[in-house]
């Protein structure tokens, strides 16, 4: 059986947008505030209401493959208007100037989770 658009649209609305950030630090950045930074990431979903999930880890891959980045953070939202919220989040905001002076770089994905 085929899926109808309005059965597609409907079933996108029921899936997750996932945010996903990877960062790399620039030479020199103590642990210290590296773990800083995480611990202030960490804190967002109780501050901003908008953030559904969030989970974090550092890279543990063996392929060599990650360019750098050593941190990923999913954060996963019920809407795009709830990731809309988020983005200029005063919380958010903050956070985004905490970890500027310290982030080489940085690849944010969205995507809506499919199973």
């Amino acid at each position: 059986m085929k899926a109808t658009a309005a059965s597609q649209s409907e079933r996108m609305e029921r899936n997750l947008l996932r945010h996903v950030v990877l960062f790399s630090w620039k030479a020199g950045v103590p642990q210290e505030k590296i773990d800083e930074i995480v611990s202030v990431f960490c804190q967002l979903p109780e501050r901003i209401g908008e953030i559904h999930d969030f989970e974090w880890g550092t890279d543990v891959s063996v392929e060599g493959v990650a360019r750098g980045m050593s941190h990923c953070f999913l954060v996963t939202f019920n809407s795009a208007q709830d990731r809309d919220a988020y983005l200029p989040h005063p919380a958010h905001e903050e956070f985004v100037r905490l970890i500027q002076p310290c982030m080489e770089d940085v690849l944010v994905f969205d995507y809506w989770q499919r199973s």
